[in-house]
């Protein structure tokens, strides 16, 4: 139940991102557009004026595509390119626009291209014809490519995106680490024993009871498993020393009386259980 929760919290926040993504982008892109336009008819004015037109119409800018706009006039025009050049230039800084871009002049007549420059925020990958010789009278169209996918409607849509990665990527990794310590807890849970309210890892050396950890060393490990083994059964002396020192090649002389001791102690904070020595025989773990 709590997975198909954050699967549908996941949803929900993808959902409110890309929509967020797409409303800015769309935005954005709208007023990129107009100040593209602006730009373009504040350069054209500044052309005309250097023929000496102050009368004639610069025409609608037009986008013809993503990136790319179309200014025309509304009469025929002759101008030196420098002068193209420095008012795109100015239009485009105060209008905080990309600085990587490619301008076309277009013959009306043929399409051809009468002029052509390309501006780029890297010097030596500007490429500017000489100017001082005019571009004789006619109809021309300004065409204007930008030519970096730069403009500022991206910073907000690649945000959300890097949003949602970001929260994708740790809702994964939460249900990843989810899924590895309910394995961890289970395989933990699958390999203890309960010695009255104490949970005994004797792979781990160690009691636990409400959270707490005791470690046990691994003669008392040892001793414990025997005892949990036969619960309320006494264990002969004999049988503990065998296996828990003789088998392993060792003389036991009050070793035994030692760890017995020590696991006692470790084992009264459980009032249920009760390691007893039976004199003369053994010991015996005594469980309610």
């Amino acid at each position: 139940m709590q997975r198909i929760r954050y699967i549908i919290y996941a949803l929900l926040i993808t959902v409110l991102l890309y929509a967020y993504g797409s409303s800015s982008s769309e935005i954005e892109n709208k007023e990129f557009s107009e100040k593209v336009k602006i730009a373009l008819r504040a350069a054209g004015n500044e052309v005309l004026l250097a023929n000496k037109d102050s009368t004639s119409l610069i025409q609608p800018v037009v986008e013809l595509e993503p990136q790319k706009y179309r200014m025309s006039f509304e009469k025929d025009l002759s101008f030196e390119p420098s002068e193209l050049v420095s008012a795109v230039s100015r239009s485009f800084q105060i209008a905080n626009l990309p600085d990587t871009y490619r301008v076309e002049v277009i013959q009306c007549n043929d399409g051809e291209v009468a002029y052509s420059y390309q501006m780029d925020f890297l010097e030596e990958r500007t490429i500017v014809a000489c100017g001082g010789r005019n571009v004789p009278k006619g109809c021309y169209t300004i065409d204007v490519r930008f030519l970096l996918a730069k403009t500022p409607f991206l910073g907000k849509q690649t945000l959300a995106y890097f949003l949602l990665l970001v929260v994708l990527g740790i809702f994964f990794i939460e249900l990843y680490l989810r899924k590895k310590a309910q394995g961890a807890s289970q395989l933990h849970d699958a390999n203890y024993a309960a010695v009255g309210k104490f949970h005994f890892y004797p792979e781990q050396n160690k009691l636990v009871k409400e959270a707490v950890e005791i470690p046990l060393s691994k003669k008392e490990c040892e001793l414990l498993a025997i005892f949990a083994s036969n619960p309320n059964q006494v264990v002969r002396r004999e049988e503990l020393t065998k296996k828990v020192w003789e088998d392993n090649g060792v003389v036991v002389g009050r070793s035994l009386d030692t760890y017995i001791s020590k696991l006692r102690k470790k084992l009264q904070e459980d009032d249920s259980i009760k390691l007893t020595n039976v004199h003369g025989v053994g010991y015996k773990l005594e469980v309610d």
